[in-house]
């Protein structure tokens, strides 16, 4: 795990022997353990008796020689898409996707009307009636609010309505998510675990801490810890846009940003 920097994935552990643990794994107030190690670099993991159960704890280490330490995965950061170069021929999967834009905009202007722009419960009419075609995804759709909240997010002028391209852009994305979604809900249940919904932010392309982590874990996971597809895709959609919102007042890049208290209200209430 040399320079790791980040969650280390499943993979790590079902090929890595631990170097050294505690002799019994048992429900305790405190355990102590000494071991003698070769100098190198070391992860150390605690962990709760009962998986998915949270607590707080206090790990101290004791060195005989000096050591550093830091908690892994201490980065905050969204990858930024890039810039496709356009090409001159048009292959058969972009003319599918041509023809399938021209039949999205059919159905867009037949449900947003002379005004091209749709409001939450339009909006969850169209995603519902698509989601409804996906019968893997083990889903009852999306509720009223979470379409509110993605009206909310993607609403670039204020209107409370999104239009084509504001809706092109959410629809792409969530096209993406579904994609990891399914990917991780293996046992087809229309849920994934905690666990599973780090690896999934990681695959979206979003670095977070661990305090995050337990954040998403407490908001949008059920008393089991299983995060349904609507969740899944309201958190993505609002960590999406939150990004995107710093960055857009992050204007010189030092990763700081200051808001007066309208600007912080109009941020958080809206969303």
């Amino acid at each position: 795990m040399h320079g790791t920097k980040h969650h280390l994935q499943k993979d790590f552990f079902l090929y890595n022997a631990s170097k050294a643990r505690s002799k019994t794994y048992i429900n305790m107030r405190e355990i102590s353990e000494r071991f003698r190690l070769p100098p190198s670099e070391y992860v150390i993991i605690p962990s709760t008796y009962e998986p998915h159960q949270e607590g707080e704890f206090i790990l101290r280490v004791f060195s005989e020689k000096r050591s550093l330490s830091e908690e892994v995965e201490n980065m905050i950061e969204a990858e930024r898409p890039s810039k496709k170069k356009k090409g001159k021929r048009l292959s058969a999967k972009a003319r599918e996707a041509s023809e399938e834009e021209k039949q999205f905009r059919n159905i867009f202007r037949q449900i947003a009307g002379d005004d091209m722009e749709i409001n939450a419960e339009e909006l969850r009419n169209v995603l519902n009636n698509v989601v409804k075609k996906h019968k893997d995804l083990k889903t009852e759709g999306f509720e009223l609010e979470s379409c509110r909240s993605m009206i909310a997010l993607m609403d670039t002028d204020g209107s409370g309505k999104i239009n084509f391209d504001e809706f092109r852009h959410l629809w792409d994305k969530i096209k993406s998510w579904q994609k990891i979604f399914k990917r991780y809900d293996t046992d087809h249940s229309g849920t994934i675990n905690s666990y599973e919904m780090r690896n999934a932010v990681k695959d979206a392309g979003f670095r977070l801490n661990n305090q995050l982590y337990d954040i998403i874990t407490m908001r949008y996971a059920d008393k089991n810890m299983n995060i349904d597809f609507d969740s899944f895709i309201c958190c993505f959609v609002r960590l999406d846009a939150m990004f995107r919102a710093f960055h857009a007042f992050d204007k010189d890049g030092d990763g700081i940003i200051k808001l007066n208290v309208l600007e912080w209200l109009q941020l958080t209430m809206y969303a």
